[in-house]
């Protein structure tokens, strides 16, 4: 906080305390059962998440995901079980139907200059309204438990040694990675981490990435929606901060004018922001019909009432995605709708009702956005001569 900057131990330190908190009052939330289930219950609503850190790295917001992620789903089942189109072509068309609605929604606002938040909070509507009119006023749709979707979260790999090769490979990629960084930063004259330190920071991954592969070995082992989960956060960190493009993503958060002058396509930078945020709402939400194992109006007016985009802004924010623009990334969004869905477990296990659910994710929220602020003051005052 001294230092203008929220990092991740605040975070993992509120998982330490959530984690022993829910332990002593109910035994069963630190069970393998339970934390191989939380680990594929996070997928839906973290994928959502890191659509929605894109689009806070450019300093804007966008409300309508929770209905796009309703709206895939019900594309989805309409098309394999009402039309009987085949399942891997009706996953393409919902997620490109995702990536439309946000190339529709970003053309509204880096074009035209709508504001983003009005041009979002009208799609919230609109696409909900599509949803529930795709399904009916009283139709369910069942999805086939035996399916492509539903396999996104049912399916594990049994084998012990997937869940400890993904640790292995994580902890390995994150070593020669912090080790090729220190050498460019050296070789450019720039502040670089010392060999103890990335040591260090290996170790501690390591230890926590095998006892995780462990604990889910203990179960049924490697979730299916864990490992894809895990891909979409490297290949999207590795976009923003190792291309050109993700740099651009991050001058843009820092200035508009100042990107502007430099060279960079603002308008293009925002499309297709909104578009990445679109698609990854659209794979969220098939992930979140693979859990429920079909698409209804009940669950399409639940995302449309909000639940799914407040749960997925809050993980980006409580993560360490700045709501001001320009810093954050989706390692971020792992923490935090781990801290989000943690709570809603052990409030689960413990029957809390949904109201107290509700006022204790928005404190937590609120507290996230707090500790953002605060330290953009922070670094501010620091700033002055």
């Amino acid at each position: 906080m001294r230092d203008g900057e929220r990092g991740p131990l605040l975070v993992i330190a509120g998982l330490i305390v959530i984690g022993c908190l829910f332990q002593a009052l109910d035994d069963n939330f630190l069970s393998p059962r339970n934390l191989s289930n939380l680990s594929v219950d996070i997928v839906g609503t973290g994928l959502v998440a890191v659509g929605i850190v894109f689009v806070l790295l450019i300093r804007e917001i966008d409300l309508s995901v929770g209905s796009v992620s309703g709206l895939a789903g019900a594309v989805f089942a309409v098309l394999n079980v009402n039309h009987g189109m085949p399942e891997w072509l009706a996953v393409i068309v919902a997620i490109a139907g995702g990536m439309a609605v946000g190339a529709f929604h970003g053309l509204f606002f880096a074009w035209l200059g709508v504001p983003a938040f009005v041009v979002t909070l009208a799609g919230l509507l609109i696409w909900n309204g599509l949803t529930l009119d795709l399904l009916g006023a009283s139709g369910t749709i069942n999805i086939d438990e035996e399916g492509l979707v539903a396999s996104l979260t049912s399916r594990h790999f049994g084998d012990d040694m997937a869940a400890y090769a993904v640790a292995a490979l994580g902890t390995a990629g994150y070593f020669l990675a912090a080790h090729r960084k220190r050498a460019r930063h050296r070789a450019a004259g720039m502040p670089y981490r010392p060999p103890v330190e990335i040591w260090v920071r290996t170790g501690v991954l390591a230890v926590l990435a095998f006892t995780a592969a462990y604990t889910l070995n203990r179960f049924q082992g490697l979730p299916l929606a864990l490992l894809i989960f895990l891909v979409v956060l490297v290949v999207s960190d590795y976009v923003l901060r190792r291309t050109r493009y993700g740099r651009r993503v991050y001058a843009l958060g820092g200035g508009v004018e100042a990107a502007r002058r430099a060279g960079i396509s603002v308008e293009r930078v925002r499309v297709a922001m909104f578009m990445v945020s679109g698609t990854l709402a659209a794979v969220g939400g098939l992930f979140v019909a693979s859990g429920l194992t079909s698409a209804s109006p009940t669950t399409a007016r639940a995302a449309g009432s909000g639940m799914l985009l407040i749960n997925a802004i809050a993980a980006a924010v409580i993560g360490g995605t700045s709501l001001f623009g320009g810093r954050g990334s989706p390692w971020s969004v792992l923490l935090g709708v781990l801290v989000i869905q943690s709570v809603a477990s052990g409030m689960g296990l413990l029957g809390v009702e949904d109201a107290v659910q509700f006022m204790i994710t928005g404190g937590v929220l609120l507290a996230a956005v707090a500790a953002d602020a605060l330290s953009r003051r922070a670094a501010a005052r620091r700033g002055r001569p």
